[in-house]
């Protein structure tokens, strides 16, 4: 255990649950990194996501952005792939992408966009980007015919908020150099977009238990 984690588990009382408020001003509190943090979320919620109806996902566009500028990769031809190009995407391509990523390991890019008549091609690399993450998919806006709004939104700090096979969701939602306010804006937009995103079937309590932490620091409990 490094000494730093070890100063900044200090600030934090054991089985305490901190307002949003309180849990970011300890954040601010511990000792700083070589590097700016991000700040995660874990949420783990009362859903079982086995179960079809009771999956949660969603996009969110926070208000302070993520901290970090996403590259994106837009698969689209003719206009689609000119529109691409103005609206800021950082790599645009077809079929010729597909041996650069399946053979050449390529993945310079932190989103996909495809255009949906793109999709029987960007389907043959469902088994790489497929575990990465990386699937474009109309529920999280990446597979559209209006890529200029789909690329604006990611570059904006759209993020993807999804239950992994724990029931839990994490994300990033900025960086320690936001600063408490900025921080606690991004927080209170995600939160609000998962309670709105509960699903019909769920019963009983829906939040289960809600954790902040940095990059590299100590969990602290939200109530």
């Amino acid at each position: 255990m490094n000494k730093r984690y070890s100063e900044s588990a200090k600030l934090i009382e054991k089985n305490k649950k901190y307002t949003i408020e309180e849990a970011l001003e300890i954040i601010e509190k511990m000792p700083k990194a070589k590097f700016d943090e991000t700040v995660e979320l874990h949420v783990r919620l009362g859903v079982d996501s086995k179960h079809a109806d009771q999956q949660v996902r969603g996009t969110v566009v926070l208000p302070n952005g993520t901290g970090k500028t996403q590259k994106v990769l837009v698969f689209a031809k003719g206009p689609k792939a000119d529109e691409a190009t103005k609206a800021g995407a950082d790599f645009v391509g077809a079929e010729e992408l597909i041996p650069k990523i399946q053979n050449e390991n390529w993945f310079d890019y932190d989103v996909v966009v495809s255009t949906p008549d793109m999709m029987g091609v960007v389907g043959r690399l469902g088994k790489v980007l497929g575990p990465k993450g990386l699937m474009p998919n109309p529920k999280s806006g990446t597979v559209t015919m209006d890529v200029t709004k789909a690329i604006s939104d990611i570059k904006s700090g759209k993020v993807e908020y999804r239950l992994d096979k724990t029931n839990i969701i994490h994300l990033g939602f900025g960086k320690v150099s936001f600063g408490a306010k900025k921080l606690q804006e991004n927080y209170q937009t995600i939160m609000d977009a998962i309670i709105k995103a509960k699903p019909a079937a769920a019963k009983g309590q829906y939040i289960k238990s809600i954790t902040i932490t940095t990059t590299m620091g100590p969990g602290i409990s939200i109530e």
